[in-house]
Order: structure tokens, then sequence, then C-alpha cells
């Protein structure tokens, strides 16, 4: 195959991504994020990048946004959120995290392929996404792709329509969200 081939099948597999993803779970982190009084987030590897991506954005939204392990995070307490993006739900740092939350009596949420693992059980919002596990010769999920990469690039894309559900629940477009973008670069 081309490389435009395989770029037109992860596409395909990104849109039948979109029916497997539950609205009603969404909107419930979307109205969790805009109750919360800090929002922080995290998760692993490539999925950390998505996260902090989402954070990014909600900074430019206005919304106290953090990223676990910046030197600049502060406390979190219990009217924050924790949202972890994993695909496993298994990721000891991201498990300890959730743990920490919980006893802080802090709202977890999680977009997830695994609502059965340790995290998706602990959280109070679960997003199931599509996905195959990283080991693919587990789970019932097929993709062309390379170990997480579907969840990973769903998980942004994910992230991105929160983002624009956010922005019309606040009633905030584009150029209001530009008077939070850094200035000194």
């Amino acid at each position: 195959m081309q490389t435009s081939q395989y770029l037109a099948k992860i596409i395909q597999e990104l849109s039948q991504s979109v029916d497997l993803i539950a609205d009603e779970e969404a909107e419930k982190l979307v109205n969790a994020i805009l109750e919360s009084k800090k929002v922080f987030v995290a998760g692993a590897g490539r999925s950390g990048l998505m996260g902090k991506s989402f954070a990014m954005r909600m900074m430019h939204m206005g919304i106290d946004a953090y990223v676990i392990g910046e030197t600049v995070t502060p406390t979190f307490e219990k009217d924050d959120i924790l949202i972890l993006g994993t695909g496993s739900g298994e990721t000891k740092s991201l498990v300890s995290m959730a743990e920490k939350a919980k006893s802080i009596g802090g709202t977890i949420a999680t977009p997830t392929i695994s609502l059965e693992s340790t995290i998706g059980k602990m959280a109070d919002i679960t997003i199931k996404m599509p996905g195959a596990p990283k080991d693919q010769s587990e789970g019932d999920y097929q993709t062309i792709q390379p170990m997480g990469s579907l969840f990973e690039q769903t998980l942004l894309l994910f992230y991105d329509a929160v983002i624009l559900r956010l922005m019309d629940k606040k009633g905030m477009d584009t150029n209001k969200m530009y008077g939070q973008h850094a200035n000194l670069e």
C-alpha cells in the first residue's frame, strides 16, 4: 500500500470511531468540567500528549486547567476534576493518581478502551473509546495501526470535540479564545 492509502484507511477508522462514543457520557464530562474549580489532566506516553493539548485549549477558554507533573501544577482539591486518558486503564502511575484523587474526594473522569479496568471502575465518569489494546492479540477491535495509535488519535479528536461543546455552552468563539493565547513567543 502507498502512504496515501494508509492515510485513507486511518481516516476511515477514525470516522467509524464517532458512532462508538456515547454522547451522554461526553456531556457528563463537559458539565463536570464546567462545575469544577480546577481541571487536572494526565495520561502516559502519547495519551499524555493528547491530554496536554486538551489542557492548553481549556486554558485558552479561561478554564483553570493543569497537566499533572508540570512544575506549576497546584494542589488537587475536592472541588476539582482529574481527567485520565488511558487506553488500558491500568498504567500504574495513573492508577496511583486516581487513588489519591479519590481519597481527596474529587471527581475522576476517564476516556478509556476498558471500562472494567482499575481506573474505569474507580472513575465517576467513563467514556468508552474505540481502539485496540497495545497487545492486539487481545480485544475485539481491529485496526491496521500499531499499538495504541487509534485510541490516541480518537482521544485527541474527542478532546477537541469536548472543547467545541464547552465553547458552545460558554458562548465562546475562536476570537475570544485568542485573548488567552501565549503572546511572548
